[in-house]
């Protein structure tokens, strides 16, 4: 049976989680791909790397089995391996080096998965392009709303229709701590149940700060709207400085503050196309649908020109499953598909 080989770099929840799920699903790749798909390479910052063309075992895997002297841009350059899944944490300034990893992995002609938005939210387009170029596959499910199909809904789905907007709840933290505010609990207090819950990093400065739903939304319409912007263009504030006492005046007249995001074109002075995207805590009526959007639920709204508004939601958190993860093997299947039928 013939091998898939994947190259993981970066190997944190989500390749671990995604490798749990790899093992769980192999049965059913063999049956429904006809291939073997097997992880050849693993790399991290802290570790170094470790590479078996045959496949790593990652049941019996430990930290002295990675040599220390391979780093990623040698794992992507000299690794034997068919698939690249970029998985390190994203650099919120400028994409790198997620934006090299996926070069050099698509001038070998290898296809790529990323669940990092750094690429996408940065060099969208010139991926895109290369992707095309050099005949592999581009995907990137992942780096929005964790694994709900919201790419692949406008792909496969809605085609022929014309994104003319994107919104929604896009960072699950934000959305956690102001529910939490409003049942009582400090700011500091909220935060620290997300992270004894599992979801809140312990730097939780680029979710409160709305970098993260940033990113996100210029993903989106980077994708959706083909345009090419970067986060540093979305108009962006985040909900450090929400208080208890502006929950509870919103609460006293019917509404909540949510932080939502907007992606929308207009014109320039020239009455040439303009996006414009904005983050910020915003009111909203108290039975409208981001309102009923509580705890680490997130949704996001698509319009269109011949389907109208087209909406899909992602349900709270649950620890025992990786939604992020999930993202990634449907990314794989998808590849997997293309290489059967080609």
């Amino acid at each position: 049976m013939k091998k898939i080989r994947i190259a993981l770099i970066g190997y944190g929840n989500v390749g671990k989680a995604f490798a749990q799920m790899l093992l769980r699903k192999q049965e059913y790749i063999n049956e429904t791909y006809g291939c073997e798909a097997v992880i050849s390479a693993i790399c991290t910052r802290s570790k170094g790397a470790v590479m078996d063309p045959e496949g790593i075992d990652v049941r019996t895997l430990r930290d002295e089995d990675f040599d220390q002297s391979q780093d990623a841009l040698r794992v992507i350059d000299f690794g034997e391996y068919d698939i690249m899944a970029e998985l390190t944490p994203i650099n919120i300034m400028s994409g790198m080096p997620a934006i090299e990893h996926v070069r050099r992995a698509m001038n070998r002609g290898k296809h790529v998965i990323t669940a990092n938005k750094g690429p996408i939210a940065w060099a969208y387009r010139e991926l895109r392009d290369l992707a095309r170029e050099k005949n592999v596959q581009f995907c990137y499910e992942a780096t929005v709303m964790d694994g709900v199909p919201v790419y692949n809904l406008t792909k496969e789905t809605l085609m022929g229709c014309k994104i003319t907007e994107v919104s929604g709840i896009l960072n699950a933290t934000t959305n956690f701590i102001l529910t939490e505010m409003e049942k009582g609990s400090t700011f500091d207090e909220a935060v620290a149940e997300g992270r004894v819950q599992g979801f809140v990093e312990a730097d939780a400065s680029m979710d409160i700060d709305g970098w993260d739903a940033a990113a996100k939304l210029t993903a989106l319409m980077n994708v959706l709207m083909d345009v090419s912007i970067t986060p540093l263009d979305i108009n962006r504030t985040g909900i450090g400085g929400i208080t208890k006492s502006d929950l509870d005046a919103a609460a006293d007249a019917g509404k909540k503050i949510k932080l939502l995001c907007r992606g929308w074109m207009t014109e320039d002075g020239s009455g040439n196309p303009k996006p414009v995207g904005t983050v910020g805590p915003t009111l909203v009526d108290r039975d409208s649908l981001p309102a009923i959007m509580d705890a680490t639920s997130s949704y996001v709204s698509i319009m269109t020109d011949l389907m109208g508004g087209v909406t899909v939601i992602e349900e709270p958190f649950e620890p025992e499953i990786d939604h992020t993860a999930y993202g990634v093997l449907s990314d794989l299947l998808r590849i997997l598909l293309t290489i059967r039928l080609t």
